[in-house]
């Protein structure tokens, strides 16, 4: 456990420190707002879709370190997959965080299993599932989301998880 807790301490950092894709996408094809009220976090993700393929993937704004983090390692992941491969991704993603699924039991989440350990953070869950709550929204052609009431990636579905 205090090597996972070691791990997943030193990829934050990282991520936080060297975001990947971070900045701007000067074709984006779908973007989308999110906001997590609770702390504060604001982000924007932009995709330039290909057909049903993430050509190019980017994300800035202001926010916390896990949520930095988590959002540098979803682009990193999701660039040059389907729309559909996203998609599944955001809800694997979605039930690791929550608890719901243990990532062993989740065939595509690979190096993203860092992040299990959110879950014993229930305040910082939402920090972590912000980035993935806004890449469902720009896929989907909605201008913002937020953490908070009906739009709540703990209470309302994404897709089909």
């Amino acid at each position: 456990m205090a090597d996972a807790r070691a791990l997943y301490q030193e990829v934050i950092l990282d991520h936080n420190r060297k975001p990947r894709n971070f900045g701007t996408l000067a074709h984006a094809s779908h973007q989308a707002d999110g906001h997590n009220p609770l702390c504060g976090d604001r982000i924007t993700v932009m995709l330039d879709l290909d057909g049903e393929r993430i050509a190019g993937i980017a994300f800035h704004g202001e926010s916390c370190a896990i949520c930095k983090a988590s959002a540098s390692m979803m682009t990193a992941t999701v660039k040059g997959k389907t729309r559909g491969d996203a998609e599944t991704l955001i809800g694997e993603f979605r039930e690791m965080a929550t608890g719901k699924r243990e990532p062993d039991n989740l065939p595509h989440i690979g190096r993203l299993a860092v992040f299990a350990g959110v879950r014993d953070l229930p305040t910082r869950v939402k920090c972590a599932i912000l980035p993935w709550h806004t890449l469902h929204a720009a896929i989907n052609s909605l201008e913002s989301t937020s953490t908070e009431a009906a739009d709540d990636p703990m209470h309302a579905p994404i897709g089909d998880a």
